[in-house]
């Protein structure tokens, strides 16, 4: 079958996702009988006869295709490639629940390899790098040395059924103090290898400044917070001088909150769209009270509510990390400018307080921040 799938053109390869999409489904006398078994009589085992009798064929078919030589990964592509017609084809729908579904017992964490990637990994891996970096653009082989340098750490999760193909990584810098700027991380600096692994030995903090996933089909399918734990322990056990880890992150809704309009009471302060304020020292200084304020407020409003929260802010405070710091022209790259004026936040993993954090935010919406931030909601 899938030499079949590789042999057709992009028509037919839909034509065949549709067919799967719509066919395949569950037996609906059998379901009917289950369901009014279980209706009659809710016991845990007709329970599992509905369940069973529930599951559609079509999840069998997945399984058998994921079996093949090279099946996982073109399952994987098979999502990806439908991914661009939900909106169009609902159908299709059935097909991407049930792909998610699977690869979520698939590439659980049991299954993931943690691997550091350094200069002497393989070169297809550190390729990968360099495509596959979403938030941070990797400008070639130089920018990436630097990027795995002594000071640096980069982490990437592996499954046995992708050799060589990362599904997410981290770069983290290793520095004195809390970060409130990505261009020191960005710029090109000294290659002398004995100087950053003294800069490696000075640090006490380590900055998270980049998370990538890799694998568009794989959406969904959580790998950041396994990650992100997994990592501070090696750093822990690396380093022991380490006593911070933050990240220093995009709030890439910020701008479209602000200047959508949709709460009367937000009102977008006068100049942001003029041409490189943010280069005018004395046009920046005029409407950072406005825009740190307006941040912090966007970042602190309650999920609990219903409110569409930024989606960096809900991985991690879901994560149980902590609001901590929010900063002023922490990125002034032209894609961060258009997302959030320039504005970076970092979030504090604070080991002691990271599972009350998580249960107070799943529960019922409870952001914990600094008391930094709450100074910022004040303004």
């Amino acid at each position: 079958m899938h030499q079949a799938l590789r042999s057709l053109d992009m028509e037919d390869r839909h034509g065949f996702q549709h067919y799967l999409a719509t066919s395949f489904q569950p037996d609906q006398s059998a379901l009917r009988v289950a369901a009014q078994q279980y209706l009659a009589d809710a016991t845990a085992e007709t329970a599992a006869a509905l369940a069973q009798a529930a599951d559609p064929p079509r999840q069998e078919l997945l399984r058998r295709m994921n079996m093949a030589p090279g099946g996982t990964g073109a399952l994987i592509a098979m999502r990806s490639d439908i991914a661009v017609r939900l909106r169009d084809e609902p159908e299709l729908k059935l097909l991407d629940a049930d792909l998610r579904h699977l690869f979520a017992s698939w590439f659980n964490r049991g299954f993931l390899e943690l691997r550091r990637i350094d200069w002497q990994s393989p070169a297809a891996v550190l390729e990968k790098l360099i495509a596959y970096e979403a938030v941070h653009e990797i400008k070639g082989w130089d920018d990436l040395r630097r990027r795995l340098a002594p000071d640096r750490r980069c982490f990437a999760f592996f499954h046995p059924a992708l050799p060589g193909e990362p599904l997410i990584f981290v770069e983290v810098a290793l520095v004195e103090e809390l970060a409130s700027s990505v261009s020191p991380f960005l710029m090109s600096q000294d290659a002398d290898q004995d100087a950053a692994l003294a800069r490696a030995a000075r640090a006490d903090t380590a900055i998270f400044y980049s998370i990538s996933n890799c694998q568009d089909g794989l959406r969904g399918v959580s790998f950041g917070n396994f990650l992100i734990k997994q990592v501070v322990e090696e750093l822990q056990a690396e380093f022991p001088r380490l006593k911070r880890f933050s990240t220093l992150s995009p709030v890439p809704d910020f701008r479209r909150w602000l200047t959508q309009g949709k709460d009367p009471a937000v009102v977008a302060p006068p100049g942001i769209d003029s041409d490189g304020w943010w280069r005018d020292p004395e046009q920046s200084e005029t409407l950072r009270p406005a825009l740190m304020g307006l941040c912090a407020r966007y970042l602190t409003r309650s999920p609990s509510s219903g409110t569409r929260i930024d989606p960096v802010a809900r991985f991690h405070l879901g994560n149980g990390a902590r609001l901590e710091q929010i900063n002023w022209l922490g990125n002034t790259a032209s894609r961060a400018i258009q997302e959030s004026f320039g504005i970076m936040v970092n979030y504090l993993y604070d080991h002691d307080s990271i599972e009350a954090n998580h249960e107070a935010f799943v529960h019922d919406g409870t952001i914990v921040r600094s008391p930094d931030v709450d100074a910022l909601l004040e303004t």
